[in-house]
C-alpha cells in the first residue's frame, strides 16, 4: 500500500538536535524516514543508524533515504535494543544525538490489516512487528479476564469507563469471538454514554491505544532505554523524545529530571552522600508542543510533546 507519514514537529526536532556534520546519530523509530531524511542530509562524514521493529517501515525508509545509503545503516529491531546493538554489533560506544518518536505511523493506522485503527476495519492484531510471536489484540480481548482488561484500559488508556467496556467485552465474547476492529468499536461505543460517543473525537481511541501499548509492551523498560541513551551521548550531544500520551511523557520527564540533578539525597541531609552527578541539562523544562498551524494540517501532532536534553 502507499506509505503516508507526516513527521511530527520536524523543524523543532531538527533544531533540538543541533546536528553536527560529522556526528553519529540514532533514530530509534525511523518509521517512514521523515525525521531521518532531514538528519542525514545534514551530515558530511557523519553517519545515521536507523532502527525500526516494523519490516515495512524499514523498506520504506530505505527508499526515502536511498540517496544517502552510504551514510545510513538500517537495523530491524525493537528500539529498546538500540544501545546494546550499537555497542555489540557496530562498536559504537558514544553518539552525538538520538531521536525516539513513540507515535504510530500513519500508514500503520491506515492499513486495516494491521488492526490499529477503529476507522478502518480489519483483524484485531496491533503488533508493530508482525513477525514477533506475542499476544495480539485478538487474544487479549478474547482471553484476558475482566479484571485484567479493566487494568489495561484504565492504566494504559486512562479510560474512565474501563469497567463498563470490559464487562461488555466479556459478555459479547461469550456469544462469539470478537474478531475485528469494527466489532470491538461497536462494543466500546455501546458501553459509553451517547454524549461521550458524540463529543469525544474517536470514542474508541483510548481502548485501542491501551491495547496497542499492551500488545507491544511499549512502556516496559522505557526508563532504562532513556537512561542508556543519555549515557551514550558525547558531551554536547543532544537527545529528542517525542511522546503521544501522558504515560510516555511522564517516564521521559522523570528520567530526565533525575539525570539532570546533581544530588538526590533526602532534603534534610546536611551534606551530599549519594554521589549522584548531573549528566544532562534540560533544553526545555516544559515539553514543546506543535504549533497551531501544524495541528490543523496534521492531527497526529495535537497530543505530541517533545523533550530535548543535552549531555554536559
Amino acid at each position: 500500500m502507499e506509505f503516508k507519514h507526516i513527521p511530527v514537529m520536524l523543524n523543532e526536532v531538527i533544531d533540538g538536535l543541533e546536528i553536527k556534520k560529522d556526528g553519529v546519530y540514532v533514530d530509534c523509530t525511523v518509521g517512514g524516514g521523515g525525521h531521518s531524511y532531514e538528519i542525514v542530509k545534514r551530515l558530511t562524514t557523519g553517519h545515521l543508524f536507523a532502527f525500526d521493529r516494523d519490516v515495512e517501515a524499514i523498506e520504506k525508509s530505505k527508499q526515502t533515504l536511498k540517496e544517502f545509503a552510504d551514510k545510513t545503516t538500517f537495523v530491524k529491531a525493537n528500539y529498546k535494543e538500540a544501545p546494546s546493538i550499537l555497542k555489540e554489533q557496530f562498536g559504537i560506544e558514544k553518539i552525538d544525538g538520538f531521536l525516539i518518536d513513540l507515535g504510530v505511523s500513519s500508514y500503520q493506522i491506515d492499513e486495516g490489516e494491521r488492526g490499529f485503527s477503529f476507522v478502518n476495519d480489519g483483524p484485531l492484531d496491533m503488533r508493530m512487528d508482525q513477525e514477533e510471536d506475542v499476544e495480539t489484540a485478538y487474544e487479549i480481548v478474547n482471553t484476558f479476564s475482566y479484571e485484567k482488561l479493566v487494568k489495561i484500559f484504565f492504566e494504559y488508556g486512562e479510560e474512565e469507563f474501563a469497567k463498563q467496556i470490559a464487562k461488555n467485552i466479556v459478555s459479547a465474547r461469550e456469544q462469539k469471538k470478537i474478531e475485528t476492529t469494527f466489532e470491538l468499536r461497536e462494543i466500546i461505543e455501546n458501553s459509553l454514554p451517547k454524549k461521550i460517543v458524540f463529543s469525544r473525537g474517536g470514542a474508541s481511541k483510548k481502548v485501542f491505544q491501551a491495547l496497542r501499548i499492551c500488545v507491544n509492551k511499549e512502556l516496559d523498560e522505557l526508563d532504562l532505554l532513556f537512561s542508556e541513551l543519555v549515557d551514550m551521548l558525547k558531551k554536547g550531544g543532544r537527545g529528542c523524545v517525542l511522546t503521544f500520551h501522558s504515560l510516555e511523557d511522564r517516564i521521559a520527564k522523570q528520567v530526565f529530571k533525575l539525570e539532570s540533578t546533581s544530588c538526590i539525597c533526602p532534603p534534610r541531609t546536611p551534606i551530599c552522600i549519594c554521589g549522584h552527578k548531573a549528566k544532562i541539562k534540560l533544553i526545555n523544562r516544559k515539553p514543546i508542543v506543535a504549533s497551531e498551524a501544524e495541528q490543523k494540517i496534521n492531527s497526529r501532532s495535537t497530543c505530541a510533546k517533545l523533550r530535548v536534553v543535552e549531555r554536559i
